[in-house]
């Protein structure tokens, strides 16, 4: 049998359009609730979003408060005591922030916030501007759980939902002076 080759019927056209691709299904989200609500209000004021700033907004609006209050001039006269930091210091601070400063006189103490504060607050920052202090963490019953030495240039961010009581020393010859930052 003799071979038969057949010519193509038509040559190849060399164009540039786009030919088009069979559509492919969509995916549709209308039965994903979580993904087709969010950004929407949700009618209910205890799901209501709020915007609380990270970690890095608490410390360094800590540290922009303990750079301004280097300065002696704007320490506080009564010490011992948590005290609102001097307007010019809070006028720095951007955002939502409560400022508030304590002078701690050597081998005195302060405790932290009251556990009133903390539910009211959900983060906390300690920024030691001079001196020499510890935070001292203590367990319900009184056991001491942690000491840690609050160094200079570092702030110290902890949440609110810790179980006992903190308090603030002061470890060394020469008087503390210490920032709080909480939102």
């Amino acid at each position: 049998m003799p071979q038969q080759t057949s010519a193509p019927a038509t040559a190849p056209r060399a164009t540039t359009e786009h030919t088009p691709r069979p559509r492919t299904a969509t995916v549709s989200l209308d039965g994903i609730g979580d993904v087709v609500d969010a950004g929407r209000t949700s009618g209910y004021a205890h799901l209501g979003a709020r915007r609380l700033p990270t970690l890095g907004q608490v410390a360094a609006a800590a540290r922009d408060a303990a750079t301004a209050l280097r300065r002696p001039t704007l320490r506080p006269a009564r010490r011992g005591h948590w005290l609102p930091a001097p307007r010019s210091v809070r006028r720095r601070i951007r955002g939502r922030f409560r400022v508030t400063s304590v002078v701690l006189e050597p081998n005195s103490f302060i405790a932290g916030p009251s556990s009133r504060d903390e539910h009211r607050h959900t983060l906390e920052a300690l920024y030691l501007v001079s001196g020499r202090a510890h935070l001292i963490t203590s367990a319900p019953d009184g056991q001491m759980l942690s000491a840690a030495e609050l160094t200079p240039d570092r702030a110290r961010v902890m949440g609110s939902g810790a179980r006992g009581s903190r308090h603030l020393v002061n470890t060394g010859e020469e008087v503390a002076v210490l920032v709080r930052v909480t939102v």
